[in-house]
């Protein structure tokens, strides 16, 4: 419905985090919007889940990182961004250069929007000449819930109730998104707790 013109580019930051994963996946797969990433990203994305599952003293964390990335990349088989290093000098006035490639893979998909956590590194000056916004995962999941409210409950129920182990009531979904920094999605979701 809406993904036909609306692109959102994703940060390794943000899918980083099981909760606003699921979100964005759930809401792209609706369509929302039109998902995009690169490689560098879920590199990126890949180790730090490798890291955090390694804290945790999994045995298998290399495969479960991979997993979970194999996981998306087979859910958004066209989520794929490359062949944007020509556009690297677009992104030269970044705070953090290792930020470069999220900006230039966003230009070049055409995206409007990205997503990230990290948003002092994408400051607006920079970003709005190149005709692109940097928004939080929880203003931005927000601001996509509020476009369709009965279709975005709908999917993000259908998120909650894939979780099995263990299963997770809305009120539980509620209180691990406060815990994940989704204040802003969660005030936007509360009306709609029994649909959830």
């Amino acid at each position: 419905m809406f993904a036909n013109r609306f692109t959102a580019f994703v940060d390794a930051c943000t899918l980083v985090s099981v909760l606003k994963r699921n979100l964005l996946l759930s809401l792209a797969e609706a369509e929302f919007f039109r998902l995009r990433w690169s490689a560098e990203v879920l590199d990126e994305t890949q180790r730090a889940l490798k890291e955090i599952h390694e804290k945790r003293r999994l045995l298998d964390a290399s495969d479960r990182a991979a997993r979970a990335r194999a996981f998306m990349e087979a859910a958004f088989e066209d989520a794929m961004v490359d062949d944007y290093d020509h556009l690297l000098p677009l992104a030269v006035e970044l705070p953090d250069q290792d930020d470069a490639h999220v900006l230039a893979a966003a230009v070049k998909t055409q995206a409007s929007m990205i997503v990230t956590e990290n948003l002092k590194d994408f400051p607006s000056k920079i970003l709005s000449a190149l005709n692109v916004e940097a928004k939080s995962a929880d203003e931005f999941i927000a601001d996509t819930i509020a476009l369709d409210p009965g279709r975005a409950v709908a999917a993000i129920r259908q998120m909650r109730e894939r979780f099995k182990r263990p299963e997770k009531t809305a009120e539980t979904l509620f209180l691990e998104m406060e815990a994940d920094g989704l204040l802003e999605t969660v005030n936007l979701l509360r009306p709609y707790v029994d649909s959830l």
